[in-house]
């Protein structure tokens, strides 16, 4: 019967499936009646039923044998049919009735059969049983009456009897109407209870079913997993099969098991904050009215980690009882961010930090007293366009890459050089003595000589903190810039080259940010 299965469950399929299962009930009963004509023949035979005929228990049986047939056939195609329950009701009064033809004597049998139709919980049933089996009854009492009277001496009048005889029956099946009512009202109320009850548990199962599949799909995800019930304080790893439970003592316990372990493994200046982190007296306040919270560390032998607290279930004014408490290493993702990162700060053609970084460096400074020994240079690459015309772009390419090389080599690991695009550079250098590397710009760059490209000249030009007063980084990278564009004017004059001040990058402070060689 489906009200036992894991499904939730309506008061209307539990009538529907209740009245197949009482009209496959009726139908054994009908079944059992074609056993009331022996009955009948052994009543016959010890003399309790004297004006009976055994040819009456024969019909008896045979009839019973084609109703029960019948009444098969119906329950195969129409099982849950309200219909064929009143029609094995309606049998069965028959029987009755044609027993009691027989001058057999089976009073309170009348009663069973509303009786039985309470089992169908549906007032329609039971009121319909109650009237065809008072109407039933009548009948035959009426039809039996002459004879009943002849067989006593207490009546003379068959009229007398009948309204004597239905006067009690009815007395008394009032007081099973009666019973039979409360009976069904108290029946229906309290499947009605149990349906509600079992559709509640089974909600509660899927509830608790569906976390489960959650935890256990978490258990899979992360590299630690680990169930905080705050009602009675206990962790449980949940990457464990055997589920065990442990006790949390947070009267002098502030760490579980696992951060314990953690602890001893994260790098030492991230311990006390990740202590901080993971401290459960305090997870629930830091929780509350939230979903997770989240940190990140680095293992000294793993790599970088994320912890995070989940809020599973909470009291109704938001603080959690249970949380999920995962680790998961990141340090791929992690390299995959540097990754980007890089590849979003980087010049694809000459590796160097490309602009952006270059904006991000500087804003690092903005409101910031400058080091006393910061130094930016500013270069052009000299006669770019004229390769490019002459020789293509990718000779073009070539003397800028060529530049970068030169840079980065005098430079060192003494500060970051910039390609802002083009052939413009740019470096952020810390030294005291800038003079020298830009003695070592000039000596690579003199001797450089490329595949396509003879040789390659630089315009640079230099500003540090102590060149101005109270400086800013502007302010050191625009007489860095007019350093460089002065000596960009005397390289062409020198070389005797008639370019206007309007072409390329000689005309005030103009930063384009081009970002390709044309």
């Amino acid at each position: 019967m489906p009200f036992s299965q894991g499904k939730a469950y309506s008061y209307e399929e539990f009538i529907k499936d209740n009245r197949r299962m009482v009209n496959r009930s009726l139908n054994i009963i009908l079944w059992t009646c074609i056993l009331a004509g022996p009955a009948v023949a052994i009543g016959i035979k010890i003399g309790l039923f004297n004006v009976v005929q055994y040819h009456a228990c024969v019909d008896i049986s045979i009839v019973m044998l084609i109703i029960a047939s019948l009444h098969t056939l119906l329950f195969e195609r129409f099982s849950d049919s309200v219909w064929l329950g009143i029609l094995a009701l309606v049998f069965l009064d028959c029987l009755l009735f044609y027993m009691v033809y027989l001058h057999i004597e089976i009073t309170l049998l009348w009663f069973i059969v509303p009786i039985l139709s309470i089992t169908f919980c549906d007032w329609r049933i039971y009121y319909f049983a109650l009237v065809f089996n008072y109407v039933t009854m009548a009948l035959v009492t009426f039809i039996t009456a002459p004879y009943f009277v002849t067989m006593t001496s207490d009546y003379t009048d068959p009229i007398k009897y009948f309204f004597n005889y239905m006067w009690g029956f009815t007395y008394q099946a009032s007081i099973f109407m009666l019973a039979g009512f409360l009976l069904g009202r108290h029946a229906i109320r309290h499947y009605r209870e149990l349906i509600q009850r079992k559709n509640e548990v089974l909600e509660q199962i899927k509830e608790t079913n569906e976390k489960l599949e959650i935890l256990d799909s978490m258990a899979e995800i992360y590299d630690k997993v680990n169930l905080l019930n705050f009602t009675n304080n206990t962790e449980m790893s949940l990457r464990d099969k055997t589920r065990t439970e442990r006790g949390i003592d947070l009267n002098y316990q502030t760490h579980t098991l696992l951060n314990q372990k953690l602890q001893q493994t994260v790098v030492p200046d991230q311990q006390d904050k990740f202590f901080e982190f993971t401290d459960i007296s305090t997870v629930r306040s830091r929780l509350a009215k939230k979903k997770v919270i989240t940190g990140e560390f680095i293992d000294m032998v793993n790599g970088w980690f994320r912890s995070q607290y989940i809020a599973v279930d909470r009291t109704p004014d938001g603080i959690p009882n249970i949380v999920i408490y995962t680790v998961s290493n990141i340090e791929e993702e992690k390299r995959r961010e540097e990754d980007l990162i890089r590849i979003s700060m980087t010049d694809e053609l000459t590796r160097l930090y490309n602009r952006r970084c270059y904006d991000e460096d500087v804003e690092s400074y903005k409101g910031k007293m400058i080091p006393s020994n910061l130094v930016i240079f500013s270069a052009d690459v000299n006669g770019l366009k004229e390769v490019n015309d002459t020789l293509g772009h990718s000779a073009g390419d070539e003397l800028i890459k060529g530049a970068a090389e030169c840079f980065v080599s005098a430079i060192g690991n003494r500060g970051k050089v910039y390609r802002m695009g083009g052939d413009e550079f740019q470096a952020m250098v810390y030294t005291d003595d800038p003079q020298h590397i830009l003695d070592e710009i000039r000596r690579k760059t003199s001797n450089w000589h490329g595949k396509t490209v003879d040789k390659l000249a630089v315009s640079v030009g230099f500003a540090t903190a102590e060149d101005i007063e109270n400086p800013t980084i502007t302010d050191i990278e625009k007489v860095a810039d007019e350093r460089m564009y002065a000596e960009k004017r005397a390289y062409y004059q020198r070389e005797g080259i008639d370019r206007r001040e309007s072409h390329g990058r000689c005309v005030g402070y103009d930063r384009r940010p081009t970002t390709d060689n044309k």
